[in-house]
């Protein structure tokens, strides 16, 4: 063969035949199997938790990776539960049926109730610390969350004695002093959890965590961190949907008397859309700012305003639907993710140990869990039966049109 026949050869393997090489193909999933996939994805990080916390021996199995693993020892598996638990409660919700995957859940809604019971039981081997030191009252916003999220399945199926062991967890974590900060909104949430349950929710409380918020927007859909505008996810792991599920129980208590929630939803939007562009072609996004080891639950509010049926007018439901999958898989599938046992490790694509900050330790990676609130939706809604759509930034790359992006503009 001659040099301008192998060259030929060469072109025509790599540029005409879609089964070879870099050509190849890959055929967009649909959502029924990206959904089933979510499913398996979201219980595979969630069996270790609940399992042993289920049985009494969360303490005893759990590992705990961190920098500062003599402080951490003490918060972790409230980080873990609570977290994991808020992440899940919207496919809780939805109850058990007789599909196999209503089946599922019911298997996951007993292990998540008889979890909160040893959680909550001060006579437990597992009963877990809601107000030593100062973490705790991150983690029992996030469990608080998990309540207001899922009133129906978890709430709804604890017993009389759970349930005042619940308040009275809750309640405890009032002791520890939030920072002048998104911590705000851990108090707030706790509050909103005490109102919508108990009636006790204390309201100043309420009132200067979102008047300070109010205080802090920066514009264009987000949140300063506190005074100062911090170039990180924390809209998304903590601000926004808080902000949202507090403002929710005040609308619904006739409480919201300077309608922050219709005000909080329009901002929340926003940030959505932006997210929504930050996911690249490849399901990749920017590892920026603090808190990195979180992984895919940097998009907490992107996934919860799809749940809440909220996208954007010209965004559509699917690309929502497989821009997420893409992130959840790409991350999730990365080598040394999970250790031989089924815990979470600490990285952003793996195991990289040197982003865990010093408060980071093996609880609070069970954050990732927030990315999976659209499950929430059932298998028969259009967000997981509508045909595969590419999300903005793929469109882009691939030289389509796309919608271009505008700020929001607020009257002042």
């Amino acid at each position: 063969m001659n040099l301008h026949n192998s060259i030929k050869t060469i072109f025509t393997l790599i540029f005409l035949v879609p089964s070879i090489g870099f050509a190849q193909k890959v055929n967009p999933s649909n959502g029924l199997a990206e959904r089933e996939y979510l499913v398996k994805t979201l219980v595979r990080i969630a069996d270790p938790v609940l399992t042993a916390l289920s049985q009494n021996k969360l303490k005893e199995t759990m590992p705990i990776e961190a920098k500062v693993s003599k402080d951490r020892v003490y918060s972790s598996h409230l980080e873990a539960f609570g977290r994991l638990l808020g992440g899940m409660a919207p496919w809780l919700e939805l109850g058990p049926d007789e599909t196999p995957e209503g089946k599922l859940r019911k298997k996951y809604i007993d292990l998540s109730v008889q979890c909160i019971k040893n959680a909550t039981n001060p006579n437990a081997v597992d009963f877990l610390n809601f107000n030593k030191g100062r973490q705790p009252l991150v983690d029992a916003a996030f469990f608080a969350d998990a309540l207001l999220r899922a009133p129906n399945q978890l709430w709804g199926n604890l017993d009389e004695q759970t349930k005042k062991n619940t308040i009275a967890a809750l309640k405890s974590s009032r002791d520890i002093l939030p920072s002048f900060s998104n911590w705000l909104m851990f108090s707030a949430t706790v509050e909103a959890a005490l109102q919508k349950f108990d009636k006790s929710g204390d309201k100043m409380r309420l009132d200067y965590a979102l008047k300070q918020h109010m205080q802090w927007y920066k514009g264009d859909g987000m949140y300063g961190d506190g005074p100062d505008f911090h170039f990180d996810y924390y809209n998304s792991f903590v601000i926004q949907p808080m902000l949202l599920g507090v403002t929710k129980v005040l609308k619904d208590e006739k409480l919201d008397t300077k309608k922050y929630y219709e005000l909080v939803l329009e901002r929340a939007k926003r940030y959505a859309d932006i997210q929504e562009r930050l996911i690249s072609p490849e399901g990749t996004f920017p590892p920026v700012g603090r808190s990195i080891a979180y992984r895919f639950g940097a998009f907490q509010l992107l996934s919860q305003i799809a749940l809440m049926k909220q996208l954007p007018a010209h965004i559509k439901p699917a690309q929502v639907r497989s821009a997420l999958y893409a992130v959840i898989k790409r991350q999730v599938e990365m080598p040394n993710t999970f250790d031989d046992k089924g815990w979470l490790k600490i990285g952003f694509a793996g195991h990289q140990p040197e982003v865990g900050e010093t408060y980071i330790s093996t609880g609070s990676l069970y954050l990732c869990s927030q990315a999976f609130l659209m499950l929430g939706l059932p298998a028969t809604d259009d967000f997981w039966q509508a045909p595969y759509a590419d999300w903005t930034s793929k469109r882009a790359w691939k030289g389509e049109d796309f919608p271009i992006d505008h700020a929001l503009k607020e009257e002042n």
